[in-house]
């Protein structure tokens, strides 16, 4: 276990050393949910454009508790595994770029599994009508993801574990979602 957090540590200094604080603001703006407004704005209307308002509000309601249960999953595992985010760690702070520093844990990404979980529901429920939405949002969940090591907030693995956790809910509450709108009325 020591020689994975040794690699991760080693991943997070790499990465992170990629940056300039020319694109800081760049990085910290992608990291903020505010800024996506419009892009939300899009793929609501998408799904608007392909559901009828009745399995609408279904599938916004299986987004809402997907994406409740990933942002509390989250936290679940950060204050019960309490790995201190790099930023808090006292061996990186002097060795990387500390362009920004969050809450005391980090274990796993909320923002990465946040992002993939909407990569995956929204590619199952509407990526084969939209042919290149899951390219897009592929990009968009892996650019949020990265802004968090950029940043110095989470290693790679929170990020990975993050985007697993997200993908797997995505996928599952997509699956049920599918059953649930497409169930005949009694």
């Amino acid at each position: 276990m020591n020689g994975l957090i040794e690699k991760d540590q080693q991943l997070l200094l790499f990465l992170n050393g990629l940056g300039n604080s020319v694109f800081d603001p760049f990085w910290i703006t992608v990291s903020e949910k505010w800024i996506w407004i419009p892009f939300y704005a899009i793929l609501l209307y998408l799904l608007y454009k392909s559901f009828p308002l009745r399995k609408l509000i279904f599938i916004l309601l299986f987004v809402a508790i997907g994406i409740t249960i990933s942002d509390q999953l989250a936290n679940i595992f950060k204050h019960g595994i309490h790995r201190l985010r790099p930023c808090h760690t006292e061996s990186l702070m002097h060795r990387m770029r500390l362009v920004l520093c969050g809450g005391k844990y980090g274990f796993y990404s909320g923002h990465s599994s946040n992002s993939f979980f909407l990569f995956s529901f929204l590619t199952i429920m509407i990526g084969k009508k939209y042919k290149y939405l899951p390219y897009i949002l592929f990009v968009w969940a892996s650019i949020v993801a990265y802004s968090r090591i950029y940043l110095g907030v989470h290693f790679p693995l929170d990020i990975a574990f993050g985007a697993a956790v997200g993908f797997l809910l995505g996928g599952l509450l997509a699956e049920l979602a599918k059953k649930v709108v497409n169930k005949p009325p009694a």
